[in-house]
């Protein structure tokens, strides 16, 4: 802890950002491990004579800042943590920092299923973090479901995420690849999920190296065309899902098109491409007969 007045903080905050990086990222610095809110910092502005307390003191913030700054490495990893619609998720270089963007898939779902509140079985393919599966587990008490990884530090990470958002018990989580730890399940879900790997590999050489160098590569490349991992999830989901059960994917932007075609030769009925708050058709969504 530092007791810090207002205005060295603020002047403090200039030094750093002359240096360069932006003012989003080192706002998030001072949220996550400063314990400075956003809203907070912009009252510091017209309150300059107050007193505030530092969860870690300047030393300690600049060391991190310099790190992001020289290295380019993701803010949120140096910090341990993200902040996703409304939860604050546990992050490290075993997992994708969640995106903005993926927030509109529990919002698809919002969409699709509204209030009902009767059980119902979900699984989410490649968590991560644990996200998207958390989100929806949160906002439908009553529903089961299953959130799947390939990498098992990947599911420790997303168990302490739902560990620390919920003390409720309707997720699981198993290890595995896409469908593989869903044997059991077989024709009995209603709803599955994924954002899988879909970077083509040409496009993966030339990502910037923020993401290239720290995010994990298994959750990014989706092969050669980028649709390697969506054509398996596509394939296999009718031996899954319910009839009348519903696939959503997140796909790389121009793969739209793509994706549609694919759940229309799998026996997908209300295809559509839906897109993001940048007007890209990011996600594609299906019902199983």
């Amino acid at each position: 802890m530092q007791s810090i007045s207002a205005e060295e903080l603020l002047t403090w905050k200039k030094k750093q950002l002359s240096k360069g990086g932006n003012q989003q990222s080192f706002s998030f610095l001072l949220d996550a491990v400063g314990g400075i809110s956003h809203n907070e910092l912009n009252l510091l502005k017209i309150n300059s004579r107050d007193e505030l307390i530092l969860r870690k003191n300047l030393d300690f913030l600049e060391s991190i800042w310099d790190d992001h700054l020289i290295n380019s490495s993701p803010i949120q990893y140096l910090c341990g943590i993200t902040f996703w619609r409304d939860l604050k998720l546990k992050v490290t270089d075993k997992v994708l920092i969640p995106r903005p963007e993926s927030e509109l898939i529990v919002d698809i779902v919002f969409k699709i299923f509204g209030k009902k509140s009767q059980k119902l079985c979900f699984a989410e393919l490649g968590t991560g973090s644990g996200a998207i599966s958390i989100a929806i587990a949160l906002k439908y008490p009553s529903w089961e479901g299953i959130a799947t990884d390939i990498d098992q530090n990947a599911l420790e990470i997303a168990c302490k995420n739902y560990e620390n958002s919920s003390k409720k018990s309707n997720l699981k989580f198993r290890c595995g690849n896409w469908w593989t730890p869903l044997e059991n399940l077989k024709g009995k879900i209603d709803l599955a999920i994924s954002n899988p790997p879909y970077i083509p590999d040409d496009i993966y050489e030339n990502l910037p190296k923020e993401v290239k160098n720290f995010e994990p590569k298994v959750a990014l490349i989706g092969g050669e065309d980028g649709l390697e991992h969506i054509r398996e999830i596509i394939q296999k989901a009718p031996i899954f899902l319910k009839e009348k059960g519903w696939l959503i994917l997140e796909n790389h932007f121009d793969h739209g098109e793509n994706v549609k075609q694919l759940m229309s030769k799998n026996s997908f009925t209300s295809v559509e491409i839906m897109k993001d708050l940048s007007g890209v058709g990011r996600f594609t969504i299906g019902r199983y007969k």
